[in-house]
Order: structure tokens, then sequence, then C-alpha cells
């Protein structure tokens, strides 16, 4: 057996066993990557240079600042100053979905549902109806804005370090408008979706009291971290893992000055408790794992098969991947897949002689929004859920994506169409 075959095999099993056990995804992808190496498929050698170190520290290092800026209630706080603008139930919804995709833009979409759904459940509370496809409309609008910045989600950090983009390039990309407005537009349809699904929610609501906020800093973590992400993309020559130091460099300062508040034991264990070890083991056992079938052959076999399955249309190729992406995204986890696709993208480029953002973006956009279709194709749709089962609110499928499928369809078509235009 050649090693294409075998790498080809290995590959495979990964990923049925990381479908058929989701609680051990991480443990598959780096025993898998282990088998790699131990089997000669990946030269030792091969090792550090396939695990993209720039990556695993930027999301590191944002789940940590996330943390900490989620223990200030700032979140909270502006959640209400939302409300209390609001005249009813309605808009209440509207302005709450739209609030989370704007955080979301920024910070992890299961941290922005923890953050935000609560607030929508209180309201609910206080007006005696039910949460349920408030918290919906919460989940999703947060995954739609995961693909709007480089730190907005894992696939757009994935993306940037593969593709060597920086903050800038996902506002701006060579003239263009980047992916943050392409996002933007796509809410303002997915969002008038919403305003037909609660278009009877006209109940008035009324704010009693504002949350308090005693610690800014994280406020001011979160933004210097960001604004230093923007001003790094100016810079000329800067070293490959610049992204990842800055997230790391304002976890550490976040630590500190928290360690001087309350104790550095208490510090650690605060960013401990909300980083999530489980998906950077898994990113770097699939950089392994990806980083072997690439050795072998696999990659360039599979971006082939895309091209002749595409008759070397680009704008077929294109299709393909955005609405492929859609639908395996809503079934099996958009990280693994889109740290697979990545390479395929590029060899499909490298065959016809374009540039490959057209395909990057297409795929970006397919994998991100196609989580929102199902409830259990992105992580924040699950936290929703398990938020209202633990509120005594079940949520039935057919009742997720009435709601769903009209808002990712919207969003997706309109994302589809402005990225051909922009790029194609």
């Amino acid at each position: 057996m050649n090693d294409l075959i075998l790498g080809l095999i290995i590959f495979i099993l990964t990923y049925v066993l990381m479908i058929a056990i989701p609680n051990y995804r991480a443990h598959v992808a780096v025993t898998s990557a282990a088998l790699f190496v131990i089997l000669g498929l990946l030269p030792i050698s091969e090792i550090l240079p396939a695990i993209d170190f720039n990556v695993l520290m930027m999301i590191a290092g944002t789940m940590g600042i996330v943390s900490l800026f989620i223990e200030s209630k700032m979140p909270s706080l502006l959640a209400d100053y939302i409300i209390d603008k609001m005249p009813n139930v309605k808009w209440v919804v509207i302005s709450l979905s739209v609030f989370a995709g704007i955080i979301s833009a920024f910070v992890d979409n299961v941290a922005t549902v923890l953050m935000v759904a609560p607030v929508a459940i209180t309201v609910a509370d206080k007006l005696n109806i039910k949460p349920v496809k408030m918290v919906i409309a919460i989940a999703i609008a947060s995954n739609l804005q995961g693909a709007a910045t480089l730190v907005g989600d894992t696939t757009s950090i994935l993306l940037g370090g593969y593709a060597n983009m920086n903050f800038m390039d996902f506002i701006i990309y060579d003239g263009k408008p980047g992916m943050f407005f392409v996002v933007q537009l796509a809410m303002i349809a997915a969002t008038a979706v919403l305003y037909f699904v609660f278009k009877e929610y006209n109940q008035e609501v009324h704010l009693e009291h504002f949350t308090e906020v005693e610690d800014y800093f994280p406020t001011f973590l979160l933004v210097g971290t960001i604004l230093s992400l923007i001003i790094a993309s100016f810079i000329p020559n800067t070293p490959d893992l610049i992204n990842g130091y800055i997230c790391m460099a304002y976890l550490i300062l976040g630590i500190i000055v928290q360690s001087k508040k309350t104790s550095f034991t208490h510090a650690i264990s605060l960013v401990k408790a909300d980083m999530d070890f489980f998906t950077l083991f898994l990113l770097a056992g699939l950089f392994v794992v990806i980083g072997g079938i690439s050795y072998v052959g696999v990659i360039d076999e599979i971006a082939n098969i895309f091209v002749k399955f595409g008759s070397d249309n680009i704008f077929v190729l294109y299709t393909i991947i955005v609405f492929a992406s859609v639908i395996l995204s809503a079934f099996i986890d958009n990280i693994p897949y889109v740290a697979t696709m990545l390479p395929v993208v590029t060899g499909i480029a490298i065959h016809l002689g374009v540039d490959p953002t057209l395909l990057y973006f297409g795929l970006l956009s397919g994998a991100t929004l196609g989580g929102n279709l199902t409830p259990i194709g992105a992580s924040a749709n699950i936290t929703a859920i398990g938020i209202l089962k633990k509120n005594g609110h079940e949520v039935p499928s057919s009742t997720f994506m009435k709601i769903s499928i009209p808002y990712t369809l919207a969003a997706v078509f309109t994302g589809y169409v402005l990225i051909w235009f922009l790029f194609g």
C-alpha cells in the first residue's frame, strides 16, 4: 500500500470518528497526527512547520481576554442600554440579535451567546412570554458575524493564518470591500427575515435597573487588542507570528492587572476556566494531519477531483465550494472542515491559475453561515439550546429551523452574490 492511499485511509477514518464521537474530536485528531508521524507519512522535521502557532496563540489569547471582558459585566450593561431605547419586544429582539452579531465580530460566538441570551430570557420572563425564538435569533446572528473580522471566529483565524491575511484584509482587501462589508449586507438581508418572524411581538418593555460595571480595564484590553491588530496590519515586514504575539501579550497584561486586584491564582483560574483547550488540541492535531496528507499528495488529488467535477470553470467551482460548505457545515464541525479545505482551495486556484481569494472567502462564508441551518451545526446553537433547556424550555428542531433556514438562506445568497461581484 503506497503512502497516498494509506494517508487517505487514515484521513477518512479521522473524519468518520470525529463525526461519530464528537466529544473526543481532539483525542482523535491528536491520535491521527501521531499515526502520520509513526508510520512515516510525515517526517519529524515537518511537524512544527505544519502547526500554525500564530493561529493557536490568537485563539488562546482572545479566549482569555474575552473571559475577563465577560467577567467585567460590560456586555450586559451595553445590552441594557439597547433595551432601554427600544419601544417593544420586536425591536428588542432585533436589536439584541444585531448587538450579539456586533459583539461576535470580535468575541467568540459561544461567549457571545453566553453573554446575551440571559438578557433575552430576563426580558421574556418579565413579559411572561417564551424566550425560545429570541434566543435562537441571538445564536444565529452571532454565528453570522463570525466571518466579519480576523478574530470573529476560529474559521476566520484559520483563514487569516493560512492565507497570511491581517486584520485590515477582512475590512478592505486589494482595494475592495472585504468580508466585513459582505457580512454586514448579509446581516441586513437576514435581519429582514427576523422582522417578519417577530412582527407580532409588540409588547412594551421597560428596564428597571442597569447592570453595574466596576472594572472597565477588560474593555480597554479588548479594544486595545483590536486596535493593535489593525495597527500591525499597516506595518511592513512584521514577524509571521505578530497577531499571535499581540493577543498573548494583551492576555498576559490582563492577567497581571487582574492578579493585582485579586490574586495571581484567581486571575489564572478565571482565564483557565474559559480557555477552550479542547479546540486548541483539536487544531494542533489537525494541523499535523493536514500536513501529513499534503506531504503524501492527498490534498492535490482532492483538488484535482474538484477541478474535474467543476469542468475547470471558476464560477462553477466557486458555487460548489460555497453551497457544499453550507450543507456540510450544517452537520459537521466547520473548524476541521475549513482547516482541511483551505489547502484544497489553494490547490484548485493553482491548477486554474487564478487568485484564490474568491474561493477563500466563498469557503469562509459557506462554512460559517452553514452552521446556522440546524441546531447542531454550530457550537453557539448548541449552547443556546442548552441555556433554554436549563431554563425549562425545550427546542424542537422544527422550531429552530423555521427561523434558521430562511435567515441562513437570505445571508448566504447575499454573501454569495457579493463575493462573486467583488472578487469573481
